[in-house]
């Protein structure tokens, strides 16, 4: 542990499970007082994990953790957070991770509306909420750091012919809000440059197994198709502290690690 976030105040969204956790934790570990956000306050219906349990983790670190439990679909719900978290913490936001996703698969032509309006919601609509409710704080201190998480389903396929992968045509309308996540997170970088508030997206390389993913594709993906939870943790904590120069980009999470040349912690912060 470096204290390398020492003092800095965080939220993560979708802390009650997943790279979510990994992240929390990552930055509990180097000092961050932070705010977790989810759903799941104590236990889900199929899925382990929860906000509690998550909060149970950080508490080893001794570093102020607070618990806000909202539904990033829910518009009313999700402008809750921002407030209560700089309430709970004590100061203004310094770093949002946007982590937290719907992620629902279906064939394009059949994916019902409901659905396309929950993965948008919490996707795209959620994320920059959340970055408009942070930005005037931050804008007024001179610096910032927002960090979306994205995917590569975001890319569209070459053909035909197609090839598709494991899931085949069931990611494009996930995937589509991805893209629309790359675009505006773009667009916010360049509107905020200057200013000292560096906005980016980073996508994982490779598959990395949260319990979601294990349970949807962890039996179809050869190893050299996995990357671990603490490789793209690294990647993710690579763009809270990143220099102002370091803004509006796509990033893959492997390939921060080799281009910056990072060296890969544990989730407590210590050398791999």
């Amino acid at each position: 542990m470096t204290g390398r976030f020492a003092g800095r105040r965080v939220i993560v969204t979708g802390a009650s499970r997943g790279i979510g956790v990994g992240v929390a934790e990552r930055f509990a570990a180097e000092g961050a007082s932070v705010a977790i956000t989810g759903r799941t306050r104590t236990k889900h219906d199929h899925l382990a994990g929860s906000l509690e349990a998550t909060a149970a983790r950080l508490a080893r670190y001794a570093s102020p953790v607070a618990i806000i439990v909202a539904d990033l679909t829910d518009e009313n719900d999700r402008m809750r957070i921002v407030p209560e978290a700089t309430e709970a913490l004590g100061g203004h936001i310094e770093i949002l991770v946007n982590n937290a996703a719907a992620a629902m698969y279906a064939p394009v032509a059949e994916f019902p509306l409901r659905r396309r309006r929950i993965i948008f919601e919490a996707n795209v609509h959620a994320p920059l909420d959340l970055a408009q409710a942070v930005v005037p704080a931050m804008r007024a201190a001179g610096e910032g750091w927002i960090v979306n998480l994205s995917s590569a389903t975001a890319k569209g396929w070459g053909g035909p012919p197609f090839e598709t992968g494991v899931l085949g045509t069931t990611t494009s309308m996930y995937g589509a809000s991805k893209a629309a996540l790359n675009r505006m997170t773009n667009g916010l970088a360049a509107e905020l440059y200057g200013t000292g508030v560096r906005v980016n997206t980073v996508e994982p390389r490779a598959a990395v197994l949260t319990e979601g993913a294990a349970e949807l594709v962890g039996h179809s993906l050869r190893p050299e198709q996995i990357e671990s939870l603490e490789e793209m943790v690294e990647g993710v904590l690579s763009l809270c502290d990143c220099p102002a120069e370091l803004t509006g980009r796509t990033c893959v999470s492997l390939d921060l690690i080799d281009q910056l040349h990072l060296v890969v912690h544990n989730l407590d912060g210590t050398r791999r």
